[in-house]
């Protein structure tokens, strides 16, 4: 493999890696933090409490972004296009059930499953499903529904599932946060609603071209992009209109009115959500590409095996306190992290991908 190659994947991984890193953070500070209020409600939240919950939104967009990216990268290691297809649904469909049977026990520890939360994993997976059809279509025709889909999406805010009759399930499925009651006493709580997130799994899919550029002209492109995304939602969110469900306010000092301004909406992602987290993402690539050294490498490890990564449970500390074991989770974490990456490099058990 080149060096140049290798820089790229490497710059992805680390990337992958970091926001692993600090989707740790966002589950320790769940799970210790003993403070029960909205980090993210300005009428009550501290500045660090709210940036500490703020910084780890760029988690969930880069980890499901990258994966529509390393799907395109394994066409380039010499994989078919129905070859992808297949991985990419039975791997989607793997994690689906992953996500309702053991990360719902990891995160609730009791085996009643009449409540089944369907967050991050549940949307990889379906997005990935989603992929799996979409990879035989045009590019064209690939960025006009990833791109409809994370662009307009926000227009259809206002539909109330109750409209739909019968079909309400399956608009809060796709675009509602919400709970769903599919028997009596039986519920399927939708953090992570699909249709922005299969938008933005393909897009990753796309971008993969970028990275294949030469490095020079990839630099030039990715920055470009990055920034440009970073502009577009600097000037939508100035003007107030459209892209999110939340308009900024001016609060009581200039502090509390730009935490106001970064405070957009997750769950969907909004299209200044999306903007905001993964323009920064992008435009930090070329950077990555040239950071060496222990720190890069220790990071590199969790980005190689982000699905191996698990995370802790306890609750009722200090912010300070969730820092600090944030620091400790991490440590303990990567031993386990960097032999499965060296088993992965090692061998190429089919069975290994799905991990």
């Amino acid at each position: 493999m080149s060096e140049q190659r290798m820089q790229r994947l490497d710059a992805v991984d680390l990337l992958r890696g970091i926001a692993m890193v600090l989707m740790a953070l966002d589950h320790v500070r769940d799970f210790f933090h003993a403070s029960r209020i909205d980090p993210l409600d300005l009428a009550q939240t501290t500045p660090l409490l709210f940036l500490t919950r703020w910084v780890t939104h760029h988690c969930a967009p880069a980890f499901v972004f990258l994966a529509g990216t390393g799907a395109f990268l394994s066409l380039s290691r010499g994989k078919t296009v129905p070859q992808l297809s297949r991985f990419l649904l039975t791997r989607g469909l793997w994690l689906v059930l992953l996500e309702i049977t053991v990360v719902r026990f990891g995160w609730l520890f009791n085996l009643d499953y009449s409540l089944v939360f369907a967050q991050v994993i549940w949307a990889i997976g379906w997005s990935m499903v989603a992929l799996a059809g979409l990879v035989f279509l045009p590019r064209r025709a690939i960025a006009a529904v990833s791109l409809g889909m994370i662009c307009l999406h926000n227009a259809f805010d206002g539909v109330d599932p109750a409209a739909l009759g019968p079909l309400a399930w399956l608009w809060q499925v796709l675009h509602v946060q919400s709970a769903i009651e599919y028997a009596p006493g039986w519920n399927l709580f939708v953090a992570y609603p699909l249709i922005p997130w299969i938008g933005v799994m393909g897009a990753g899919y796309l971008f993969g071209r970028f990275l294949l550029q030469d490095e020079a002209p990839r630099r030039r492109s990715l920055v470009r992009l990055g920034l440009g995304m970073i502009a577009a939602f600097v000037v939508l969110r100035a003007v107030n209109v459209y892209g999110d469900p939340a308009p900024w306010t001016l609060q009581s000092g200039p502090l509390r009115t730009a935490l106001s301004f970064i405070n957009t909406w997750k769950y969907p992602p909004s299209l200044l959500y999306l903007l905001m987290t993964l323009g920064p993402a992008i435009a930090v690539l070329p950077l990555l590409e040239r950071w060496k050294g222990g720190a890069a490498r220790f990071i590199t490890v969790f980005g190689r095996v982000p699905l191996f990564y698990l995370g802790p449970d306890a609750y009722g500390f200090s912010l300070p306190v969730v820092y600090l074991v944030w620091v400790v989770v991490i440590g303990i974490l990567y031993f386990p992290c960097r032999w499965f990456a060296d088993l992965k490099r090692r061998r190429k058990d089919p069975w290994l991908s799905y991990l």
